[in-house]
């Protein structure tokens, strides 16, 4: 009888324990439609997959620039590091994430966000091409990104000189996305592969600094899986981003891929508490995405895989995370329009 009776109360503490388990609903914040050769599994994949990983909105970008399969090389490469070849700034690939939109169903689209990316970050004509693109479909571009400033071996890799995010180019368009009420989503990486400090972060700051008007997506808050592979972790990361978000408010933070781990959770999925507070602290700043890459396939096991550290948050602040700030960053108007808007 005693058995029995223990197993009833174990049954009934399991069911309540999976009633108060939590069911997040999505925004997957970095998405690039194509990859780094403009292809892509297709819309058809892409709505099945978001389905299935309860992913309600993406931040729909193409990748602003292209791979070269160069003439010397026997095999095509399946990465922008397959091989030595060269990148080149790709402005079509806007034309892309365009018409792609174009084809989603009407009841379908309020779910995706037009970023607009393919532009020269090093180019002070730039802020005029956006302008034109702006102008040339009014209201479906949602905002400007992923940029790809300082970004690893594909810096060297891209034609022309380093991009930095805080140059006269990027300047215009930071005027012109204030303008607009666009939001601004730019890869800077905080440092290099073997500098263990924060050796390029004016280049992000200074934007910060200097136009509080305009809204900025940290892509990964700086690091990057090449950075990870040199030096596994960034011990001034934290503080750092403590007293950066502290210090402006426009700043939001993409907890992407390169993100979850190490700092998140360590390498058994624990998510680490002194992250989870900071995450509290600024419950308003912080979004998840998969960053994945023109498939779609693993975009579930991304985005659930943070759940474990939404786990830790209070229940309101992780739903914010999980799908909420992301949202919560898009033109005024974009806003106002979504279901259920008020």
């Amino acid at each position: 009888m005693r058995l029995i009776r223990l197993g009833f109360l174990l049954s009934v503490g399991l069911l309540a324990g999976l009633a108060e388990a939590r069911d997040y609903r999505y925004s997957d914040a970095h998405l690039h439609y194509v990859d780094f050769f403009q292809e892509s599994a297709g819309m058809d994949v892409l709505l099945q997959r978001m389905d299935e990983a309860k992913v309600d909105h993406v931040m729909f970008s193409g990748i602003p620039v292209a791979k070269k399969w160069h003439e010397d090389e026997p095999k095509r490469p399946r990465y922008y590091a397959g091989d030595d070849a060269a990148a080149y700034w790709y402005s079509a690939t806007d034309v892309l994430i365009a018409h792609a939109y174009k084809q989603v169903p009407e009841d379908q689209r309020h779910r995706f966000h037009p970023f607009l990316s393919g532009f020269n970050p090093n180019d002070k004509n730039s802020d005029a091409h956006i302008r034109r693109m702006l102008e040339l479909d009014p209201g479906l571009w949602q905002g400007i990104g992923e940029v790809f400033t300082r970004h690893d071996d594909l810096t060297s890799l891209i034609e022309g000189s380093t991009p930095r995010a805080n140059n006269e180019a990027m300047t215009r368009v930071y005027h012109l996305a204030a303008e607009y009420d666009l939001p601004v989503m730019v890869h800077s990486n905080i440092t290099s592969k073997r500098e263990r400090n924060p050796l390029y972060l004016q280049e992000i700051e200074e934007p910060l600094r200097n136009h509080p008007h305009v809204r900025f997506i940290w892509a990964h808050a700086g690091t990057s899986m090449e950075i990870h592979r040199h030096q596994e972790k960034l011990d001034f990361l934290f503080d750092t981003l403590a007293r950066m978000l502290e210090s402006y408010p426009n700043l939001y933070i993409d907890l992407s891929w390169t993100m979850r781990r190490p700092y998140l959770t360590d390498e058994n999925g624990k998510p680490d508490p002194k992250w989870v507070e900071l995450v509290a602290r600024y419950p308003d700043r912080f979004m998840i995405g998969s960053d994945v890459v023109g498939r779609f396939d693993s975009m579930g096991e991304y985005m659930q895989g943070f759940d474990r550290f939404l786990d830790e948050l209070p229940e309101d602040v992780a739903q914010k995370v999980a799908r909420d700030n992301f949202l919560s960053i898009l033109p005024r108007q974009v806003k106002a329009a979504l279901p259920g808007a008020r």
